[in-house]
């Protein structure tokens, strides 16, 4: 009986015609076609299926990246990109989401535009962890920490031929609230993202607003709260600045920006890591 079941059906098809059908589905829906039988595990595990799931640039991002690595198949490969790696000479992290294939990306605190950033009194930078913050992981050699400020502005970008066609990707601010923070729960902070002639911009707020902060904006007629942040599992927090379709990456330059220029008031306690930019599933 299970040998007849073992040489029916689509078992009787040639190992490259299942490796075909395979490729043409998602690394996920390969890595669960392995556990069917060792015909579909030995062709969900072909370099035909997996080189279908790597991003076509695959040899441009190899060769950017700051260190080489050895893979010993196009599925080794594949999982070893979805740990990121850092690119252009550290400036950005590059990975690859393990369900789908789509390229994530970081940009780092280095790479983005922020006013005043290279004035210390404004902004330093420094290297984590340190024994402030000793569980924090850390991708890249240094981080921006805002010292004072009235101007907040950071602004970055990422050209959307680098991303995954056809993917709804959205924007993050990965940072930390330093001890003794301030200034950053109200007047709130404007995120936006920019792509070609289509633009989103929302509200955030870094901090927990205290509640005179929240009984004057609900006097000042503020309609819809701000977005808050939400905790990441490597120690650092994340807000969302705003999502955006990438069709076929034709729209050249991804526009980013977070800033608070209105309020007139000094800030400090900000240590951003960078932007994150990864898709965007709905629940």
């Amino acid at each position: 009986m299970g040998k007849e079941k073992e040489d029916s059906g689509i078992e009787k098809l040639p190992e490259g015609c299942i490796a075909h059908a395979i490729a043409h589905t998602s690394p996920l829906d390969a890595c669960r076609s392995s556990a069917v039988s060792t015909t579909f595990r030995a062709a969900a595990d072909s370099d035909l299926v997996w080189h279908r799931f790597l991003p076509a640039d695959t040899p441009s991002i190899l060769s950017s990246a700051l260190r080489p690595f050895e893979y010993s198949s196009k599925r080794d490969l594949f999982f070893r990109l979805c740990d990121p790696i850092l690119i252009d000479g550290g400036k950005m992290s590059m990975w690859l989401e393990r369900s789908t294939g789509a390229k994530c990306y970081m940009i780092s605190a280095r790479e983005l535009t922020i006013v005043w950033g290279e004035t210390p009194e404004y902004w330093r930078w420094i290297s984590l962890p340190d024994s402030r913050f000793p569980e924090v992981a850390v991708r890249f050699p240094e981080v921006a920490e805002l010292m004072n400020v009235c101007w907040l502005e950071i602004r970055g970008s990422i050209q959307s031929k680098l991303l995954t066609p056809k993917t709804t990707y959205a924007a993050y601010l990965v940072f930390k609230l330093a001890y003794r923070s301030r200034g950053l729960d109200d007047p709130p902070q404007q995120a936006s993202v920019k792509v070609g002639l289509r633009s989103s911009t929302t509200l955030v707020c870094l901090q927990p607003r205290s509640a005179a902060a929240r009984e004057r904006r609900i006097r000042m007629g503020e309609s819809d709260p701000p977005t808050l942040p939400l905790a990441r599992d490597n120690g650092w927090m994340e807000v969302a600045i705003g999502e955006f379709y990438n069709e076929e990456g034709e729209d050249g330059e991804v526009a980013i920006s977070f800033t608070e220029i209105k309020g007139g008031h000094w800030k400090k306690g900000l240590i951003v890591e960078g932007i994150e930019i990864r898709p965007k599933h709905r629940k």
